[in-house]
């Protein structure tokens, strides 16, 4: 059963997050053969305050 565990900033509409389960699930299917059944895609979403990049939080940044 292959798993996709995705972290994102937080922001992403319903409808972004749908499309990145639809496409990241049909990635595995072809590059593994399983079954789209079996195909799981777990998406985490990440506070601004809680993302850094070199040394500064996304909040901080303004993205």
């Amino acid at each position: 059963m292959p798993f996709a565990q995705i972290h994102m900033i937080e922001g992403r509409t319903e409808e972004q997050k749908k499309v990145v389960i639809e496409k990241v699930s049909q990635a595995l299917v072809e590059a593994t053969g399983a079954p789209i059944a079996t195909v799981r895609v777990w998406i985490t979403e990440v506070p601004k305050e809680n993302w850094g990049i070199a040394g500064v939080s996304v909040k901080d940044l303004g993205r």
